[in-house]
């Protein structure tokens, strides 16, 4: 099985940027789909933006044209860019591996202050 360690969260002002990363613990090239989902307090767990083997991509409607995934095989990472980040978009933020199995890694936080 493979374990997803997720970095790169912290605060924010809106209108700011981060990057999120998602380091597994083997080879993520056979993988079928990875994402990212969020979830903020009291609120079910949401999709953010996957991407599958074949680099296809899929956003949440209210992080298109703000946020982009992306990622490596050779380094075996999922990256998630975000920018013009707002106040709403406040959340854990989960990566997810899902081939036929689905894993979570254990969140990282992503607060926005406006």
């Amino acid at each position: 099985q493979v374990q997803l360690v997720e970095s790169g969260g912290g605060s924010v002002q809106a209108g700011g940027s981060l990057r999120l990363s998602c380091a597994a613990s083997r080879s993520i090239f056979t993988i079928n789909r990875m994402g990212w989902y969020r979830q903020a307090p009291g609120k079910q767990r949401d999709l953010v933006a996957t991407i599958d083997i074949s680099g296809l991509t899929n956003y949440a409607d209210s992080v298109k044209g703000r946020f982009t995934i992306s990622r490596d095989s050779a380094k075996n990472t999922v990256s998630l860019q975000m920018n013009s980040l707002k106040p709403e978009d406040t959340a854990v933020y989960y990566c997810n591996a899902a081939s036929g199995w689905s894993l979570w890694g254990q969140g990282t936080q992503v607060t926005v202050s406006s």
